[in-house]
């Protein structure tokens, strides 16, 4: 089952259609003789299509495969007359085993009072291209009570069937040959992994937009490294992986008896893909990883996508902590398995926000003791007595932003994947590309995301819109953006080290100053000038200036600035 919005959803169709066909090739193949297999792949071939015309396999394909994609205001579109809802017709025209779920709102008076009813369809296009309804079911009141995408996914999962049903995203795509290996991968939910035949089969993901930017570049190794060392090592020996993404089948059978395969309570299940996990496991399922087959997927490619998807993941993570899934877990796992939870969930955001605070903590420190005077007279009782243990213990900091500790993960992927040299060759590369500054900007969203959703709460969903956008930001969009996440702390951090540059360092020299703080400094710039650094054609001075035309009043801006 594909759960899939109205826009843009060509590509997925086509991609979906890929399992299909290799089922209708597998069926044809099969009805061969065996000594005649040959000459039929001589008499077909792949590129040939007869086995599209062979109303045995279109049969079986019937039979075993079906995909439902999932349009809650597909009813709404087409009443308004949206070329959103003609194109989703021609869809289903094109393709006779699409099947459309929405909600229909019917609006009526009884009793002279007007009334509003729910019910949830499935259509498909009858031979003279209208919409054919399959099945009616009516709701109780409005389905959407929680967030849209698993409520979407709840109300389309009835009309699914089989044992298996895997949840393709919208910005997902498919590849033939991998389609072919479905039913191997299908054949693992009868097989013992551990304890438990597997709830949930994990499906790599192959990233394809790395080649658009190079944030997108930064992104899809990261990705990369996450879905093959990752997630590899989560399943097996950790046996704490979850349900990260929609390449994953689920044995429907399991999840639609036991909650379904969503979490839809609004603000709590943000992130509804791991909460599919966590149901998974509180109830003895089993989720395993395999990586002979992966689907493709596009991730964002702009900052600004980048830091709205990271925000929302960040926010997520920020309300598992709250939430009663995670504390279940931890009292059910032994202690080595908690461990590996905790590392591999709330842990590695929440070590994050320890960092950033570790920063601030340290920075505020050496400014009291700077200008209180606590600082020098404790140096001039140590430089009298030779105490150098004391003066080291308050001069400690790192050399390196942690921030860029967040890359080690994806080197050792790239060693894994391509080798040491290639490896070594494309860490310099992405270092030439400033990487550093993206990853310790991306550490920065992800503190205030989820130290924000800790201390308040109310993490919200955030449309990234996932396309293939690269295009000059302005600047108020960006400072409307990142002010309160980046720069108003990047300039705090700034003040704080020329206050201690100022007041605080006395005599252990310039070289001094720079090791104790560059790390720092570093962080503080890449907050303040990432979003600009980082901004297509930011630098270019037409496109700059018009970022900046709603200060044209300003009296300090000479009226040659404006042309």
């Amino acid at each position: 089952m594909g759960i899939l919005p109205w826009a843009d959803i060509s590509a997925n169709i086509r991609g979906m259609m890929y399992y299909r066909k290799a089922l209708m090739l597998q069926t044809y193949l099969e009805r061969m003789h065996s000594e005649d297999l040959e000459s039929a792949f001589d008499m077909t071939g792949l590129a040939d299509t007869h086995f599209e015309y062979s109303p045995e396999a279109r049969a079986q394909a019937d039979l075993k495969f079906t995909y439902v994609v999932t349009c809650q205001i597909y009813g709404v579109q087409k009443g308004e007359g949206k070329p959103e809802a003609a194109d989703i017709a021609l869809l289903m025209q094109r393709n006779e085993a699409l099947r459309i779920a929405y909600i229909d709102v019917v609006e009526s008076v009884k009793n002279g009072k007007p009334s509003t009813e729910y019910y949830s369809k499935l259509v498909k296009a009858d031979i003279h291209g209208k919409d054919k309804e399959i099945y009616s079911v009516k709701l109780p009141g409005n389905p959407k009570l929680g967030e849209g995408k698993p409520e979407n996914q709840n109300h389309a999962v009835i009309f699914t069937r089989g044992n298996a049903v895997q949840t393709i995203d919208m910005n997902q795509d498919n590849y033939f040959e991998e389609a072919l290996k479905m039913r191997n991968l299908l054949e693992e939910f009868s097989q013992n992994h551990g304890k438990f035949k597997p709830s949930i089969l994990g499906v790599r993901e192959h990233v394809f937009t790395g080649s658009v930017s190079s944030l997108a570049s930064f992104m899809s190794n990261q990705e990369t490294s996450f879905v093959t060392l990752g997630q590899r090592v989560l399943s097996n020996p950790l046996k704490v992986r979850m349900h990260y993404g929609h390449p994953d089948v689920f044995d429907r059978i399991f999840h639609i008896t036991r909650g379904g395969i969503s979490k839809a309570s609004r603000i709590i299940n943000i992130s509804e893909d791991i909460f599919a996990g966590f149901n998974s496991t509180l109830r003895q399922g089993n989720i395993t990883h395999h990586e002979y087959i992966q689907v493709g997927k596009g991730r964002d490619v702009g900052l600004n996508q980048i830091a709205l998807f990271e925000g929302k993941v960040a926010g997520g993570n920020g309300e598992q902590v709250l939430s009663r899934d995670i504390y279940r877990l931890g009292q059910l796992f032994d202690f080595f398995r908690m461990l590996s939870f905790y590392v591999t969930t709330v842990g590695f955001y929440f070590c994050t926000m320890l960092t950033v605070l570790t920063v601030y903590i340290f920075l505020y420190g050496k400014t009291y003791l700077a200008l209180s005077g606590v600082g020098e007279s404790i140096q001039n009782r140590a430089d009298i007595q030779g105490n150098k243990a004391l003066s080291v213990a308050l001069n400690t900091q790192f050399l390196f932003q942690i921030g860029v500790f967040t890359a080690i993960p994806m080197i050792l992927g790239f060693i894994l994947e391509e080798g040491v040299l290639t490896a070594f060759v494309s860490f310099i590369t992405m270092q030439f590309q400033l990487c550093s500054v993206f990853f310790t900007f991306s550490l920065g969203t992800r503190t205030h995301y989820f130290g924000r959703t800790i201390l308040h709460g109310g993490a919200k969903y955030r449309a990234t819109g996932r396309g293939f956008v690269v295009r000059h930001i302005k600047f108020a969009e960006n400072y409307r953006l990142y002010s309160r996440s980046h720069f108003v702390k990047g300039l705090e951090v700034a003040l704080l080290l020329v206050i201690f540059l100022a007041y605080g360092f006395n005599n252990n020299g310039a070289i001094g100053y720079i090791l104790l703080s560059i790390s720092s400094w570093f962080m503080a710039l890449s907050w303040l000038f990432a979003p600009y650094v980082f901004n297509p054609s930011g630098f270019e001075w037409q496109k700059g200036r018009r970022g900046f035309q709603r200060l044209d009043k300003l009296a300090f801006l000479p009226r040659w600035y404006w042309g």
